[in-house]
């Protein structure tokens, strides 16, 4: 059994990070020691492990509640699954095309640069001057 600075050492998460967990109902209530303090078990560390690396691939915390509702038993339907996915897919394929969107306004001003540099390394770049924008 941890108690929360060891957890957050461990994990590299801010203590705060576990009482928000806590009070938005990703993390169980941990036990507490007759003083009160929190402590953690394996399965809270395992727990608190796979909503780090969760968040890491893009997941937000409805998401991740979503999967450890699973993971605790709990059952969606093949078509509460599917919505859940495809609702996922679809955002990833938003944020793709934003990004695809970004760079392709970003590489106008990459080349405007590389001009710039050919000339001289060391004059002003214009490229975000009010003149200089594509």
């Amino acid at each position: 059994m941890l108690q929360i600075g060891e957890v957050s050492r461990r994990l590299g998460l801010n203590p705060q990070t576990l009482y928000f967990y806590e009070r938005i109902g990703l993390m169980p209530s941990p036990k507490r020691t007759a003083a009160g303090y929190r402590l953690y078990d394996q399965s809270a560390l395992e727990r608190l492990s796979f909503i780090t690396q969760a968040k890491a691939l893009g997941l937000n915390l409805d998401e991740i509640k979503e999967l450890l509702m699973l993971q605790d038993g709990q059952q969606f339907s093949c078509q509460e699954v599917y919505d859940r996915l495809l609702k996922k897919v679809q955002h990833i394929d938003e944020t793709i095309h934003q990004l695809q969107t970004l760079k392709a306004q970003l590489t106008p001003l990459l080349n405007q640069c590389q001009k710039g540099l050919e000339q001289s390394a060391e004059r002003q770049c214009t490229v975000f001057q009010k003149n200089g924008m594509p």
